[in-house]
């Protein structure tokens, strides 16, 4: 999805696109209940996937999983026992979450446009495109937090510079594992298709 992968030319017709997100939507229900527990939250990397395999469900396809987040954000934090808006994680700028992940979704999109195979090309194209999607999105999310948050007493830039970089790579990094096994499953998936496709010609 990122990286050495991506399907084929044509994108993928209804019935695989709505197991991709029924996946999609399984990995950030058994990853975002957890946060920073020991299974690390999917959620940047579903999205930047999602705008890979289903660009063009964007439109309803986005929304889905957004709600998905926060009704699950709800029901962790509801069963913890406080409030959603007691939360220390939830401000104001929680709003901006809805921006922050469709950066994400934004750069998996952009990396599905022209893409034909798995190449060195398209490698770089993705790494390069994850990167700048979670640049973005952390702008955002930690931004969002930093400046309308209770928990930051006195925000200042300098504050908010050391509270982005102190959490952009570990982000970074657990968005990158995870797009990189789907990029492999997508490698893999390629070159089956290849074999397949060459024994048939062998046969004919």
């Amino acid at each position: 999805m990122n990286a050495m992968t991506s399907l084929p030319a044509s994108p993928p017709t209804i019935a695989p696109r709505a197991f991709i997100l029924a996946v999609l939507a399984l990995l950030m229900i058994a990853t975002r209940v957890n946060h920073f527990a020991a299974i690390p939250d999917a959620s940047w990397a579903v999205f930047f996937i999602g705008g890979f395999y289903l660009r063009q469900w964007t439109r309803w396809a986005f929304p889905l999983l957004m709600v998905l987040a926060l009704v699950i954000d709800v029901l962790v934090i509801r069963a913890s026992g406080i409030g959603y808006w007691q939360h220390y994680c939830v401000s104001p700028g929680t709003a901006l979450l809805i921006p922050a992940y469709f950066s994400l979704w934004a750069g998996g999109a952009l990396l599905r446009q022209g893409y034909r195979s798995a190449n060195w090309a398209a490698l770089g194209k993705g790494v390069a495109l994850l990167l700048v999607a979670v640049a973005v999105c952390q702008l955002f999310a930690q931004g969002g937090f930093y400046w309308t948050s209770d928990v930051v007493a006195e925000p200042t830039l300098g504050g908010w510079a050391k509270n982005y970089a102190d959490w952009f790579l570990p982000y970074l990094r657990t968005a990158a594992i995870y797009v990189g096994l789907a990029a492999a499953l997508q490698l893999a998936t390629e070159q089956v298709g290849k074999l397949l496709q060459a024994r048939r010609d062998v046969l004919r």
